[in-house]
C-alpha cells in the first residue's frame, strides 16, 4: 500500500505539473497575442491621426513646426517616440526620446514609402523590444515622406513572465492540496476497505466466518466486490462439500450433492454435452424503470439441472418470456448464464402471442393439465390449440437441432407435458441423440386419457424418446397401459419398456425432490426462534394467535384449497377452544388468471376465506389469512419455520414439492405435515398425517391431531421424513435420470445383438 501511495503521488505530481504547464503555455500564447494586438491598435490610431496632421502642414510648415507637432503627440502610454522622414528617407522631425535609439531610417519606413503602404514590425532597438508602425505621407496622391511610430513592448515580456510565475505558484499549491486529499482518500476509502476485505477473506479461509456473513464495504470496487463474493461463496461451498463428503464417508453414507452430480454427469456423458428443453427459462430479464433486472423463477428444476449444465458446458433451450429478454441475447438468441459466473448457454425461443395462447394456455393448460389431473375439471380441446401446440414443438425442435448440429452423440432432456411431440421430431433428424423426457404431472388411466382427440399423436411423440420419466410407478403403469391400447407396439412389462418401429423406450419412475441442506448450528435447532419468528409474522399480518398453520400453492383447482378451508371451518366448529388461537396462512400465487376456470377459482377462494372469517373472526384474530401474491423463497421459508403444521391437500398431484420444502425448512425437527394421499409425495413420506382431501371430517381431525401431537412424536416423524428427503434429494433425481439415459441402447438392433452375445457366451 505504501508503494501504491508513492506511485500515486508521483503520478499525480507529474500529471498535474504537465497539465498545468500545457494550459499555462496556451495561456501565455493567448496573453502575448492579446497584448500585441492591443499595442498594434493603439499604434494604428495614433499613426493615422498624426499622419493626417503632418500631411496638412507638410508644404506650409517648417521643420521646426513639424518637430513641435510630433512632440505634442509623443506623450502616450508605452510610446517611445515618433519620427517623420522625407521621400528619400532623410529625417525631418523626431521626438527626443527616440533620437537615442534610432540613428537611421528603419527598413519598415523605407518599405512603406517605396510601396505606398503601411508597414509594421516587432524588433529590438539597443536591446529594447519595440513595435514600429510606418505609414506613407502623401500630397496630391504622391508620396512625399514617411511617418514612424515606435512603441516600447518590453512590458509584454514582463507580463508573460508574471503568468509563468503565477502558474508555478498555483501548481505548487494544487499539488500539495491534491496530494494531501489523495492520501486521505486512499487511507479512508481504499486502504481501509481493502484491509477489512483482506481480514474478512482471511477469516473466511480459516473458517471463522460464513460466506453468508455480510462482506466489508467495497463500493469503489463493485466489480471486484462481486468477484470476491463469488470467490468466497465458491470457497465456502467447496469447504462444505469437503466436510460433507468426509462426514458421509465416516457414516458410510452415499448422499447426492451438486458436486457429486457434476462428477457423475461428466463421467456418464464422456465428453458429450447435455441439452435441456423446457417451457420455463432459468433466468429471465425484466425492465424495472430504466434498470435491467435478472429474475430467477422459483423452480426446483433450476436447482437440479444447473449443476449438470455447469459440469458439461451444456445448453438450456427455453421460451424467452421476460420483457427485456431480447435485449441481452446475441444474434443467435443465446447468452451465457448464470450472470455472475457464466458456465452454460441459454438459448431463447420466441413465441407469438397467438402461439403462447394456443400452445401453453390452450392445449397444455386447458387440455392436458385437467386431463392428467383427475380433479373434476373438464378438459377443453380445440383444433387451433392443437395446431399451435404442434407448431411450437416444431419450433423448439428446430432450435434444438441448430444447437446440436455439430455435437456428436448429444444428450437431450426435455421437460414436461409442453413437449410431448419433441422426442419423435428430434429422433427422426438425429437418431444418434439420446433423448429423455420427464413428465412432471400425473399420467391418467387409459380411459381418461382417451378423451384427448390426439392421444395417438401424443403417445407416438413421447415414444420417440429413449427414456420417459414419471414421478411414481403407478404413472408409469398408466402410461404403458395407454400405449398398449393406443398404438401398435410391444410392451415389455418385465423391463418396463416399449418397442415400437424398431425403437425401444424405457419407462421409469424418478421421484423429484428438493435440496435439503443440513444446518448444524445451534441457532437452527433452537425452537424458541420459531416462536419469535411466528410472533413477528403474525404481528405483520395484524393477527394474534397461539398456533399457526401454513399452506403454499399456486391458486389451482388441483390443489384442494377450497377443501382445505372447509376443513379448517369444520375443525373450529368441532373444537371451539381453538377459536382465537389457531390461524392459518394461505400463500396463494395467482396463476393463469386469464383462463376463465382459474379466474373464477381465485374469486371462489377469496370469497370462501371471507365467509369463514366473517363467521369466526374477532377484532384481533381471524382464522384464515389469504396472501394473494407471489412470494420469494426466503419469505415462504419464514412461514415454514414458524408453522405448527403444513397442509398439503392436493386433489391430484404428480409429486408436490411443497411437502418436501416444508420438511427441508425444519432443521428443528418440529411441526407436522398433513399430506393428501393423492400426491406422489405420499408414497415416500409415510410419517406424514395422510388424509383424503375429499373427506372434510378426516382433515379436520388431522388438524387437531397435528396441534395436539406430543413433541417427541413430532420429532421422530420429522426426523424420518427429513432423512428420506435428504437421501432422495433433487441431485439424486437428476443423477439417476441422466445415468439411466446414458445407459440405454439407441436401437432395438443393439439389444438383439447383445442378447445373441450373451447366449453365445453362456453356451
Amino acid at each position: 500500500m505504501r508503494l501504491l501511495s508513492v506511485r500515486l503521488i508521483v503520478s499525480l505530481i507529474l500529471g498535474i505539473t504537465l497539465v498545468s504547464l500545457l494550459f499555462s503555455y496556451y495561456q501565455v500564447i493567448g496573453e502575448r497575442r492579446g497584448l500585441r494586438g492591443e499595442v498594434q491598435r493603439r499604434a494604428e490610431v495614433l499613426a493615422e491621426s498624426l499622419a493626417n496632421n503632418v500631411e496638412r502642414t507638410w508644404n506650409v510648415s517648417s521643420n521646426r513646426e513639424l518637430q513641435r507637432l510630433v512632440q505634442r503627440f509623443g506623450n502616450r502610454e508605452h510610446l517611445i517616440g515618433v519620427a517623420v522622414y522625407d521621400r528619400r528617407g532623410n529625417l525631418v522631425a523626431m521626438t527626443p526620446e527616440l533620437e537615442k535609439m534610432l540613428t537611421a531610417s528603419p527598413d519598415v519606413v523605407t518599405q512603406a514609402i517605396a510601396e505606398n503602404q503601411g508597414q509594421s514590425a516587432f524588433l529590438r532597438l539597443n536591446r529594447v523590444p519595440v513595435y514600429i508602425l510606418a505609414l506613407p505621407l502623401q500630397q496630391q496622391d504622391e508620396v512625399v515622406g514617411g511617418l514612424a511610430v515606435v512603441h516600447d513592448v518590453s512590458y509584454i515580456h514582463e507580463q508573460t513572465l508574471r503568468v509563468w510565475r503565477d502558474t508555478f505558484q498555483r501548481v505548487l499549491a494544487q499539488v500539495f492540496l491534491i496530494v494531501l486529499i489523495t492520501l486521505l482518500i486512499v487511507r479512508w476509502s481504499i486502504a481501509g476497505p481493502i484491509a477489512r476485505a483482506a481480514h474478512w477473506m482471511r477469516a473466511l479461509r480459516m473458517g471463522k466466518v460464513s460466506s453468508r456473513q455480510e462482506m466489508p464495504d467495497l463500493d469503489l470496487f463493485r466489480p471486484l466486490a462481486r468477484e470476491v463474493a463469488t470467490l468466497a461463496e465458491s470457497l465456502n461451498q467447496a469447504r462444505n462439500a469437503a466436510e460433507n463428503e468426509a462426514r458421509l464417508r465416516e457414516a458410510a453414507e452415499s448422499l447426492w450433492t451438486a458436486d457429486r452430480l457434476a462428477v457423475q454427469v461428466q463421467t456418464r456423458l464422456d465428453g458429450s454435452r447435455l441439452f435441456a428443453v423446457s417451457n420455463r427459462e432459468p433466468y429471465l430479464h425484466q425492465r424495472n424503470g430504466k434498470a435491467l433486472e435478472v429474475v430467477v423463477p422459483a423452480s426446483g428444476l433450476v436447482t437440479a439441472l444447473e449443476p449438470v449444465l455447469n459440469a458439461c458446458d451444456g445448453t438450456w433451450i427455453a421460451h424467452g418470456s421476460g420483457d427485456a429478454d431480447l435485449e441481452v441475447v446475441d444474434a443467435q438468441d443465446r447468452l451465457r448464464v448464470p450472470p455472475e459466473d457464466p458456465r452454460y448457454t441459454l438459448r431463447r425461443v420466441w413465441l407469438t402471442k397467438e402461439q403462447e395462447e394456443g400452445y401453453y394456455y390452450g392445449f397444455a393448460n386447458e387440455g392436458l393439465w385437467p386431463l392428467c389431473h383427475i380433479a373434476h375439471t373438464r378438459p377443453i380441446f380445440r383444433a387451433d390449440d392443437w395446431q399451435h401446440y404442434q407448431d411450437v414443438n416444431r419450433k423448439f425442435t428446430q432450435a434444438l437441432l441448430e444447437e446440436i448440429e455439430d455435437i456428436p452423440n448429444p444428450v437431450v432432456l426435455a421437460q414436461d407435458y409442453h413437449f410431448a411431440l419433441l422426442p419423435r421430431l428430434v429422433k427422426e433428424r438425429r437418431p444418434d441423440a439420446r433423448v429423455a423426457i420427464f413428465w412432471h404431472i400425473p399420467w391418467p388411466n387409459p380411459e381418461a386419457f382417451g378423451i384427448c382427440p390426439w392421444q395417438r399423436q401424443l403417445v407416438d411423440g413421447l415414444l420417440g424418446a429413449d427414456l420417459i420419466g414419471f414421478h411414481i410407478q403407478s404413472h408409469c403403469n398408466n402410461f404403458l397401459q395407454t400405449v398398449d391400447r393406443v398404438v401398435e407396439s410391444r410392451v415389455d412389462w418385465e423391463h418396463f419398456s416399449v418397442l415400437r418401429q424398431d425403437h425401444r423406450t424405457a419407462v421409469r419412475p424418478f421421484p423429484i425432490s428438493v435440496d435439503l441442506v443440513d444446518d448444524e448450528s445451534a441457532e437452527s435447532k433452537d425452537h424458541e426462534l420459531g416462536y419469535i419468528e411466528r410472533s413477528a409474522l403474525l404481528r405483520n399480518l395484524g393477527v394474534e394467535a397461539t398456533f399457526l398453520g401454513v399452506g403454499v400453492d399456486r391458486v389451482d383447482y388441483t390443489k384442494g384449497i377450497l377443501e382445505r378451508f372447509l376443513a379448517i371451518e369444520r375443525f373450529l366448529e368441532k373444537h371451539p377452544n381453538y377459536q382465537g388461537k389457531f390461524a392459518f396462512v394461505q400463500i396463494g400465487a395467482p396463476s393463469r388468471t386469464h383462463i376463465k376456470r382459474y379466474h373464477d377459482l381465485l374469486a371462489e377462494v377469496e370469497a370462501e376465506a371471507e365467509r369463514i372469517n366473517w363467521r369466526f373472526q374477532t377484532s384481533k384474530w381471524r382464522p384464515i389469512v389469504f396472501l394473494k401474491r407471489q412470494h420469494s423463497h426466503s419469505e415462504i421459508a419464514a412461514y415454514y419455520r414458524a408453522a405448527d403444521l403444513c397442509l398439503v391437500t392436493s386433489l391430484h398431484d404428480g409429486m408436490n414439492l411443497v411437502a418436501k420444502e416444508f420438511l427441508a425448512a425444519r432443521p428443528d425437527e418440529r411441526g407436522v405435515l398433513v399430506l393428501s394421499q393423492f400426491t406422489g409425495a405420499a408414497r415416500e413420506l409415510r410419517d406424514a398425517l395422510l388424509v383424503n382431501p375429499y373427506d372434510i371430517e378426516q382433515m379436520a381431525e388431522a388438524i387437531r391431531v397435528a396441534l395436539e401431537m406430543e413433541p417427541e412424536d413430532k420429532q421422530v416423524r420429522m426426523h424420518r421424513m427429513r432423512r428420506v428427503v435428504r437421501e432422495h434429494n433433487i441431485y439424486r433425481w437428476a443423477g439417476s435420470l441422466i445415468t439411466e439415459l446414458c445407459e440405454v441402447r439407441l436401437n432395438a438392433a443393439e439389444d438383439g445383438q447383445e442378447t445373441l452375445r450373451k447366449s453365445a457366451s453362456m453356451a
